[in-house]
């Protein structure tokens, strides 16, 4: 049985943050990899200044080279746009394999917008880890209200496969402050250099090769 994180979002672009949070993971959770899903569309954020997923996902693939991270778009091929549907998704086509969620805390403020929270926490375990400037606001969430019944140690957090769902881990690791906002002000046109990229690194049959 394979352990595996899903990191979701817009990866627009994919940056060194998204790749050393996974790397930690990784490492806290026993991961055997982290898969990257590039959102066709997250209906959270305004579709300006959204690049094409082509360029999006060849971005991801650049920053993900020589790691145990896989990014894919396998959200367009399956026509899921929320993560409830996504999860469901990836559960039942994946049998041989174990998720868990992983979600920076500023997801974890968001999280009471995000279609059926509740059952997305029943679905799978949730790592959340921390991001700069979302220290307090993590236990402050009014998701938490509900959440922090099912909080487990960090300590145990190589246990997680053993969770039963709902069950959330809180991690801390050494923050990078790097953003896709930030990169996209210095360079908006960063995407320009990904434009031939195709989005057919599609997890299907059982592989995401």
């Amino acid at each position: 049985m394979k352990a595996i994180g899903l990191l979701g979002g817009s990866f627009n672009p994919a940056h060194r943050a998204h790749r050393r949070v996974s790397l930690a993971a990784i490492a806290a959770l026993g991961l055997d990899e982290v898969w990257w899903l590039v959102s066709p569309g997250n209906p959270l954020k305004p579709a300006a200044g959204m690049a094409p997923l082509a360029a999006r996902l060849g971005s991801a693939r650049a920053m993900a080279r020589r790691a145990p991270i896989r990014p894919t778009a396998i959200e367009q091929r399956l026509g899921t746009r929320y993560t409830v549907d996504t999860l469901a998704a990836l559960v039942r086509r994946f049998p041989d394999r174990r998720f868990i969620w992983l979600m920076g805390a500023d997801n974890l403020v968001q999280f009471p917008q995000w279609k059926q929270w509740r059952r997305i926490a029943r679905t799978v375990p949730i790592a959340v880890i921390a991001r700069p400037g979302y220290g307090g606001a993590v236990h402050a969430a009014k998701a938490m209200g509900w959440l922090s019944r099912f909080v487990r140690p960090r300590g145990r957090s190589r246990d997680w496969m053993n969770w039963r769902p709902p069950a959330l881990v809180l991690l801390r690791f050494r923050l990078d402050p790097t953003s896709a906002t930030g990169l996209r002000a210095r360079d908006p046109d960063w995407h320009l250099s990904f434009h031939s990229a195709a989005p057919r690194d599609i997890i299907t049959r059982r592989s995401i090769l």
